[in-house]
């Protein structure tokens, strides 16, 4: 059948279940809105849950009591991605199968794109790894190693994914654990190249996982920490050899002792070998006390890493609002379902008779709890 009548409303309808598929964090991250929360400005609300500490039961808990604080936060929707795109009249002629495979895919997949893109850029928020740096994820103590760090952290056990690059999935589905049958309790990997879940996740992999370089300073071995107070976000490092002018990058990562910590913010050049950097988590002690001064960096060797992400849903949320409809004599037709919204806007050019069309998405990304996240290294 042809479509001679191609309008805004009809593309819409037809790219948002192709984006809404093609998002492979969208199932996975917090999506909750809360219905009395209007868009405001360029902000939206989304509800951040609550995490309780607990109390002996056997002694009094008067002093103990959790107050029910499951806050909405502000998500800034700072981002609109749009896919223009020229049809001709001879184009719009195609049937609507046909349209949707040349046209309304390939733009719904670009779009889908860069929301992946975004979601996984917030690895630089967490600061808690497993994994060296430069070697990719294959094992199964790899997937323990993920579960130890969350459970240490006390992320829920439900809701559980490990989204990482193709080099690493292809490890785990050449494992014999998951592609058998007798061992797994399905041969999908095996069939489908789809790993499922395994330990309690959701594995799969994503085209979208970021690569990380790490900033010159992380290259250094005979770095200590020198200033920093306990509950500081601002620590002083210094390398033993006082010659190094390198900075350190958002997203870095280093330990000292036992304790993670990811880099805030790019740093300024160091001076004579001494840096200031922020950092999150806040010190858990005063750089005095802890066992060893001496700072280790993830990428001290490789000098980057994959950041595959393993995380529970509430570390991170997606929120999207419906843009304005376009004025001025365009057509233009917005759809939302399920938390997500998209805009198509056609209008012609009588000079070409050419269609001058774009699909837009506005949203935002946020890390809500960098606790219920963990960098797999790769």
């Amino acid at each position: 059948m042809s479509n001679s009548f191609v309008t805004a409303k009809l593309i819409a309808q037809r790219a948002l279940p192709i984006l809404k598929d093609q998002i492979k964090f969208l199932p996975l991250v917090n999506r909750r809105y809360d219905s009395t929360f209007r868009k405001a400005g360029d902000t939206i609300q989304v509800i951040k849950p609550a995490r309780y500490s607990t109390a002996d039961g056997s002694s009094t808990i008067a002093s103990a009591y959790n107050d029910i604080d499951e806050s909405a936060v502000e998500v800034e929707l700072d981002t609109q991605r749009a896919v223009p795109f020229n049809l001709s009249s001879k184009e719009l002629s195609l049937n609507a199968d046909d349209l949707q495979r040349q046209v309304i895919m390939p733009a719904a997949v670009a779009l889908a794109e860069k929301i992946n893109d975004s979601l996984a850029s917030l690895y630089v928020d967490i600061p808690y790894w497993v994994g060296t740096s430069g070697a990719t994820p294959d094992g199964l103590d790899d997937l323990a190693n993920i579960n130890k760090m969350l459970n240490k952290n006390r992320a829920p056990r439900s809701e559980r994914s490990f989204l990482m690059d193709w080099d690493a999935e292809a490890k785990f589905l050449q494992l014999e654990t998951l592609a058998e049958v007798d061992k797994a309790g399905t041969n999908s990997a095996l069939r489908e190249a789809a790993l499922g879940r395994v330990y309690g996740m959701l594995l799969a992999g994503d085209s979208d996982i970021q690569t990380h370089t790490a900033g010159g300073f992380a290259a250094l071995d005979d770095v200590t920490i020198t200033a920093g107070a306990s509950g500081a976000t601002s620590v002083e490092l210094t390398s033993a050899g006082g010659v190094s002018t390198a900075k350190l990058l958002e997203g870095d990562v280093f330990s000292i002792d036992d304790y993670q910590f990811t880099v805030t913010a790019d740093t300024d050049a160091a001076s004579s070998g001494v840096v200031t950097v922020s950092i999150y988590p806040a010190l858990p002690k005063a750089f005095g006390d802890f066992t060893s001064a001496d700072v280790t960096f993830a990428d001290v060797t490789a000098g980057a890493h994959e950041a595959n992400l393993a995380f529970q849903r509430d570390a991170f949320c997606f929120a999207t609002a419906p843009l304005a409809p376009a004025v001025g004599g365009a057509d233009s037709y917005t759809v939302s379902y399920d938390g997500l919204s998209i805009r198509v806007v056609q209008d012609y050019d009588i000079d070409t008779d050419g269609n001058k069309w774009r699909m837009d998405v506005l949203y935002g990304v946020k890390t809500l709890y960098p606790e219920l996240a963990v960098r797999v290294l790769g």
